[in-house]
């Protein structure tokens, strides 16, 4: 079902790098939202009526809220893809975060509205009626929400988006809501005791939380968050697969939106080559990352020593030790002022963001002490700088 909506209603829809192609993605993942919460709400919502359920009628509007919040989506989804203009010259893709944060709140305020409900139903409890095609009714639900949850999660994965990826975690936990109205309704079913106040409790707080959830993974984006690893990976493979590239570092990747980002990289060449060829390799990496990786990358040259052999060893002596000390932390922009007397080694030392200023000179203090070591003639001038890359459990 989900290839084939894809096929039929999305134009081009193997080139996921265009905004068109993205935008056409999301408006179909509303649409698809909005029709099936819709449905899902007046059928839930006749058998909330007719059983006086509050846990069904709490379910059934968490399916309207979630009805529209897919239009919240939609209208997101459509603005967001208006073209950059003169006051916002980076495109106007962060709307789509802004427009799934509304929907957070949406999620949230029925969650509350519920919550309330739930504490007089346990305080004023009604009458339930048990009728097995209600609940029959309901696992059908289950079997929607369950192919809404992996439809969201496909076409988010595909496209690298946020917000579908939110979505199929909201409808997961409309699965375990709708889950525990059908326990509820056995229950009393079979033991005539009525819990329906405290399984709507229950369904209100799984709401919020799903609420709470979503506007985390939306506010991240909009706050600043570091490159995952993943993406660190791709962009510095790709800078660093043009022959005349020696190496790279210090990637920042500025996210104005799902497929619209902005990044700047340092990439090493060979100090003895010509700077207008290199100046030349840099700017076909950049024409070549908007066509093929969809991002306006600007790239700083760094000249490397590449024929020295007794700066090539003493590099790889310094990067030796510092492995031992602590194999996360790196090194770069390495230069070497030989003397008979005093070696002058200057490099960057980039360090894990959470490195407070305590661990950071220790770190220092004890590469220094392990160099000396080596040779006494070693004076080091180090700046430290700070990872802007995710931990890889993020």
């Amino acid at each position: 079902m989900t290839e084939f909506l894809v096929r039929h209603f999305v134009k081009d829809y193997e080139e996921i790098e265009k905004v068109s192609v993205r935008t056409a993605y999301g408006v179909l993942a509303s649409v698809v939202g909005i029709f099936c919460n819709v449905i899902l709400f007046i059928v839930k919502w006749i058998i909330g009526y007719l059983l006086h359920s509050i846990s069904v009628m709490a379910d059934a509007f968490n399916n309207l809220s979630d009805a529209g919040s897919s239009i919240i989506g939609l209208v997101g989804v459509k603005m967001a893809s208006k073209p950059a203009d003169r006051d916002h010259p980076f495109g106007h893709g962060r709307i789509e975060y802004i427009a799934a944060l509304v929907v957070a709140f949406l999620v949230l305020q029925v969650g509350f509205t519920f919550f309330k409900d739930a504490i007089g139903k346990i305080r004023h409890p009604e009458v339930l009626k048990f009728q097995a095609v209600s609940v029959l009714i309901l696992v059908l639900s289950i079997g929607v929400k369950l192919w809404m949850s992996y439809f969201n999660r496909k076409l988010g994965k595909k496209i690298d988006s946020k917000v579908m990826l939110a979505t199929a975690a909201d409808a997961m936990g409309d699965v375990i809501t709708t889950s525990a109205t059908i326990v509820s309704i056995i229950f009393f079913g079979v033991t005539g005791i009525n819990i329906d106040g405290f399984v709507g409790l229950g369904v209100s707080l799984v709401v919020m939380w799903a609420g709470v959830g979503i506007a985390k993974d939306t506010l991240e984006p909009l706050i600043g968050e570091a490159v995952a690893p993943e993406e660190y990976a791709r962009i510095s493979n790709f800078v660093e697969g043009y022959k005349g590239i020696m190496g790279s570092h210090d990637l920042i990747v500025h996210n104005y939106g799902p497929g619209r980002s902005m990044a700047s990289i340092h990439a090493e060449v060979p100090n003895d080559v010509d700077i207008e060829v290199s100046h030349e390799i840099i700017d076909r990496i950049e024409r070549d990352a908007i066509k093929k990786l969809g991002i306006f990358l600007v790239i700083h040259m760094d000249p490397v020593e590449t024929k020295d052999v007794h700066v090539i060893q003493v590099r790889k002596q310094v990067e030796q030790i510092l492995d031992a000390v602590d194999p996360v932390v790196t090194i770069h922009d390495f230069r070497m002022v030989d003397g008979k007397e005093q070696i002058n080694l200057i490099f960057d030392m980039v360090v894990p963001f959470e490195y407070d200023k305590k661990k950071q000179d220790e770190l220092r203090t004890t590469l220094i002490k392990l160099l000396q070591i080596a040779d006494q003639r070693y004076q080091c001038v180090i700046t430290i700088e700070r990872s802007y890359v995710a931990s890889a459990k993020e």
